[in-house]
């Protein structure tokens, strides 16, 4: 099991530049937090807080 710290870190890397991020980065970042954190994570709710924000940025 990986340490939240790197869960977070690879969802760093993963949306480093959101203009540059494809709907296929977005989903692989999604799926980095559904499967390595549980539902009632903050740290899973900050991340997918801040997923859906980059989306509306990457969609303008």
């Amino acid at each position: 099991m990986l340490t939240e710290a790197t869960i977070e870190r690879m969802f760093r890397e993963l949306v480093s530049d959101p203009k540059n991020c494809s709907e296929e980065t977005f989903e692989q970042a999604e799926e980095l937090l559904e499967r390595e954190l549980r539902d009632e994570s903050p740290l899973r709710h900050r991340l997918t807080v801040e997923l859906e924000e980059l989306r509306t940025l990457a969609a303008k």
